[in-house]
């Protein structure tokens, strides 16, 4: 139950469970939209959470294999100056977290029917970490709870 205060809101006896299942939904492939989607998956794998991404436009391009190392870039509202933050931190690549996020728990990384189609791309052409294809329809029969956009 969402209970609102004075204080602010929040959740009156409610517990996250192990079950709560986290959905994202990534569309930009830029590599600071795809750090925040890498670091939210292997935090909720790391504490047995089920993760689904579902891999739409620029962020399905982004998993290519012959362009999943490359340089996406930041979102323009980064600019330069975030940019620079970023790349000066040296953490992790995010398709390396999500690697990492696969091996602690139940993550699965779906690619967009719809955008495969749109951009001729054939499973052939995914890295590794993609795996399989669904149709919207698919990935919100999977999605029990809310559905984080990225």
């Amino acid at each position: 139950m969402l209970v609102v205060t004075a204080q602010g809101y929040g959740r009156q006896g409610y517990a996250m469970g192990t079950d709560d299942r986290l959905s994202l939904v990534l569309f930009s492939g830029t590599d600071d939209k795809l750090q925040a989607a890498a670091v939210l998956t292997v935090g909720a794998a790391a504490m047995a959470r089920p993760v689904d991404v579902f891999l739409q436009y620029w962020a399905l391009d982004a998993f290519r294999a012959d362009r999943i190392l490359k340089d996406h870039g930041v979102s323009p509202e980064a600019g330069p100056e975030g940019e620079r933050a970023m790349r000066d931190q040296g953490k992790t690549h995010w398709s390396e977290l999500f690697r990492q996020a696969k091996d602690l728990g139940q993550v699965r990384i779906q690619a967009c029917a719809d955008s495969m189609e749109m951009f001729h791309i054939t499973t052939d052409d995914l890295d590794p970490l993609v795996d399989g294809i669904w149709g919207v329809a698919s990935f919100f029969m999977e999605a029990d709870g809310p559905v984080t956009f990225i």
